[in-house]
């Protein structure tokens, strides 16, 4: 028998044990639980940041200015910021747990980094705008050109439409020659692969940090100086080319490697060719993320310069035609026009690059109207025609139902007369 199998021992009544008896002691009710709510913005947030900020900017200032041998005001923001997240850690620590202080010292630090991202575009925007005011407030400046405009002529004359219809056309010919071509290398090297892939994959790595004057030098030497082209737009396309396929491969291929494996299986399983799956099912699931790619592409080629300066060279003359003479573009005007000592010339140049920003503004927004629907979101002429069709089937259907329920009018039955035996009548014997 073991010390288990024992039957318990009475409780020898002691002295405690005469008095009233004890309510037997029960389990201990747990303490309810504190929810920990994570986000949003609290009066205690907005006085934990203004302390902080305000003690971490006089302690810096005593430090900065007075203590320290250090100046400018770069270091002073920089030792600022720091300040500020250290005042503002030690001030939450005291009031919230750790997990709490963790997660509101990060939004603080992705907050202040989308400010200042904020800051510096709001900054370089009002800044054009401000000194390229006085050119851009004149019509003549988007219709008229540089062709009978002096170095001292008013601020009212001449304007920047050559350089607009020379980056459009520079640029619209290099995005018609490099997204096909990226696209292309892209699906070569995430669906079809073999031993060619790694290699391409290389060249175009190497080709991402590609200075843009050697692209310039490349197109001046082959397509110029070997093959006999003038300089044009056309040229200057190409050069554009060699800097936008890269980017448009580089961000395809990443777009096209997460597109998930089961459709491309599902396609497969209904039968679909490799190149049937590619068109339906790869490159619509990943259009939104191409349309980004054409975007990083055209943004790096917009602004280029070297490659247009070597490729097109300059005038100040209208120029239509990308294939003949020079063509000048947006920051190829800016480049020759903001370094003369003339007021007004500085001025159109400024006008010119807040134009820039304006023209890249339109064309990001229109590639993501255009481009940027949800994979197998269906557009409004195509929603349309489904509803169109569908009405139309239920119409058949109600009809075909209204015609089964119809009375159905038989033709009349037509009997055959029947032959009665002749009657034998009394007295006709």
């Amino acid at each position: 028998m073991t010390t288990l199998d024992l039957p318990p021992a009475a409780a020898v009544p002691g002295p405690a044990a005469q008095g009233p008896a004890a309510p037997p002691a029960g389990p201990a009710e747990p303490r309810p639980e504190k929810r920990v709510k994570l986000g949003g913005v609290t009066r205690e947030d907005v006085f934990t940041v203004a302390g902080s900020s305000i003690g971490s900017l006089a302690l810096n200032w005593t430090l900065y200015e007075r203590v320290l041998p250090f100046s400018g005001a770069f270091g002073f923001l920089v030792c600022w910021y720091l300040l500020f997240l250290a005042a503002y850690f030690t001030l939450g620590r005291l009031q919230w747990g750790p997990l709490l202080v963790r997660e509101r010292l990060v939004s603080v630090v992705a907050w202040s980094a989308g400010l200042l991202v904020l800051a510096l575009i709001v900054d370089q925007v009002g800044y054009l705008a401000v000194r390229g005011y006085e050119a851009a407030q004149h019509l003549n400046f988007f219709t008229e050109s540089m062709e009978r405009t002096a170095a001292l002529s008013p601020i009212t004359s001449g304007g920047a439409l050559n350089a607009i219809v020379g980056s459009l056309e520079q640029v619209g010919l290099a995005t018609l020659f490099a997204v096909p071509l990226g696209i292309a290398a892209a699906i070569f090297m995430s669906e079809v692969g073999g031993r060619m892939a790694k290699p391409v994959r290389t060249l175009v790595e190497a080709m991402t940090a590609l200075p843009s004057i050697v692209a310039g030098l490349f197109v001046l030497g082959i397509v110029i100086l070997t093959l006999g082209f003038d300089k044009s737009g056309f040229a200057a396309s190409l050069a554009l080319t060699v800097m936008m396929m890269p980017i448009v491969t580089r961000a395809s291929e990443v777009v096209i490697r997460l597109v998930p494996g089961t459709l491309r299986e599902a396609s497969y399983a209904l039968g679909g060719s490799q190149w049937r799956t590619v068109w339906n099912v790869v490159l619509p699931t990943a259009r939104p993320g191409l349309v980004t790619a054409v975007v990083l592409g055209v943004a790096r080629g917009i602004g280029e310069t070297s490659p247009v300066l070597l490729t097109s060279g300059f005038t100040p003359q209208f120029n239509a035609d990308p294939f003949h003479e020079h063509q000048v573009s947006l920051p190829l005007y800016v480049w020759n026009y903001v370094k003369q000592p003339y007021p007004e010339m500085v001025a159109r140049a400024f006008a010119a690059g807040l134009t820039l920003m304006a023209l890249v503004l339109v064309l990001f927004v229109t590639a993501r109207v255009l481009g940027g629907r949800r994979p197998g979101e269906l557009t409004r002429g195509q929603r349309r025609r489904i509803d169109r069709e569908a009405r139309r089937a239920e119409s058949a259907a109600r009809a075909a139902r209204a015609g089964a329920h119809a009375p159905v009018a038989h033709p009349p039955v037509a009997h055959p007369p029947v032959a009665h035996p002749p009657v034998a009548l009394p007295g006709n014997s």
